[in-house]
């Protein structure tokens, strides 16, 4: 059983609105908030979403699974 693939996967989390104010304004912030966790692909085959604490923002926004 220890040769079995694992379920569990780690992902990268990345705040959605950061990406869309830096593609508009150049200068308005000074990074995009990102966050690793794990996810089960087979109960979660899609993309994870999340609402996370985004310190660019300085508010609850929603981070979305980007690809390593």
């Amino acid at each position: 059983m220890a040769n079995r693939k694992d379920a569990r996967v780690a992902v990268i989390l990345e705040c959605t609105s950061c990406i869309r104010n830096s593609l508009n304004k150049v200068h308005t912030h000074t990074g995009i908030s990102r966050y690793i966790t794990q996810k089960n692909w087979h109960n979660t085959p899609n993309r994870l979403e999340l609402r996370k604490f985004c310190p660019y923002c300085y508010k609850h926004r929603i981070h979305g699974e980007i690809n390593k």
